[in-house]
């Protein structure tokens, strides 16, 4: 027998709750993605008395009239399903509100592949990955930011903070990605360049070229950064992170302020343009803050994520101790 694991957009919204209702898994690993296909799935695993496990990543419910229909009876899987995975103690401690406890909570961190994005740079690599993101080979200041070109990723607050923080004409900030904002990012003055879509093989590269990365994401009616996983990429290169606290890497542990990385209330462009100018300005503390970001992330691994998981399906009594997976 096998175990049935589905995310949004693998499946149908019916196909996965005909499949659990064939009784021949022994579990259901199911995610929050899909209308029907969560509730559907749930209720099909209850009915052919399969174990339940709810891979959960919300650390707050969205707050559109249409999600606050669908909270009640997501609150009751939260509540019955056999185990539930997390990605990190900020979603743990979440889903034990609603859970009235954390009983069978576990958690799977968020990870990236080390071995692909720790990789060693060659300099004249990290020099070239420079140039191509407009700043100087060597010398000068150069920020990054990694993903869509949305208003929930606070690049907007980005744009409005690089001009408060007057770093001068050495420094450059990169945007890499696209999406909505992408003909406003590419309207600014020189010292903002939009790289566009930077395939995955490039990035890390440029995560080595950059001096810091930059993931001030806000809070909307549908959004709440989940993790931020460009944040993992960024540490296994030693680059140091600036992100607001409404990103999840920052509020599941792995940002700690001072410490790997620098935190910002969301939203607030004072507050980002001073953390920039803070740190374009003392490469010492850029050191500092990436030798323990690229620390920190190290548990933070696939390995780790299976682990998780696994502690789940034992709970269940799908784990291999049993002889079931």
């Amino acid at each position: 027998m096998e175990v049935l694991a589905w995310a949004d957009g693998e499946v149908s919204q019916f196909e996965a709750a005909r499949r659990v209702a064939e009784g021949r898994y022994r579990a259901v690993i199911g995610g929050l993605g899909g209308r029907i296909a969560l509730p559907a799935s749930y209720i099909a695993a209850r009915r052919a008395r399969v174990p339940f496990v709810l891979w959960a990543s919300l650390w707050a419910h969205p707050r559109t009239p249409a999600h606050a229909l669908s909270y009640l009876p997501l609150r009751r899987i939260y509540r019955h399903a056999d185990a539930v995975v997390t990605y990190g103690p900020h979603v743990s401690a979440y889903v034990s509100e609603r859970r009235g406890g954390a009983r069978s909570v576990f958690e799977a961190p968020q990870a990236v592949s080390a071995e692909e994005f720790g990789k060693e740079i060659p300099e004249e690599l990290r020099a070239h990955a420079r140039v191509h993101a407009g700043a100087p080979a060597d010398g000068g200041f150069l920020a990054l930011f990694v993903g869509r070109l949305e208003k929930e990723k606070g690049v907007r607050v980005l744009l409005d903070a690089w001009r408060r923080a007057e770093l001068g004409q050495d420094a450059v900030l990169a945007v890499a990605g696209d999406g909505p904002l992408h003909a406003e990012v590419a309207r600014q003055p020189d010292d903002v360049q939009a790289l566009g879509f930077v395939p995955r093989d490039h990035l890390p590269a440029l995560y080595a070229a950059a001096d810091v990365l930059v993931l001030p994401s806000i809070r909307t009616e549908t959004f709440l950064e989940p993790w931020g996983l460009v944040v993992n990429e960024a540490m296994h290169q030693g680059t140091p992170v600036i992100t607001s606290d409404a990103v999840g890497a920052a509020r599941g542990g792995l940002v700690r302020d001072g410490r790997n990385g620098l935190v910002v209330p969301q939203g607030d462009g004072d507050a980002l343009a001073a953390r920039l100018r803070g740190i374009a300005q003392n490469p010492g503390l850029r050191q500092a803050l990436g030798a323990a970001a690229r620390q920190d992330v190290a548990p933070f691994t696939y390995a780790a994520w299976v682990a998780g998981m696994r502690r789940a399906l034992a709970a269940v009594g799908a784990d291999l101790a049993n002889g079931n997976c």
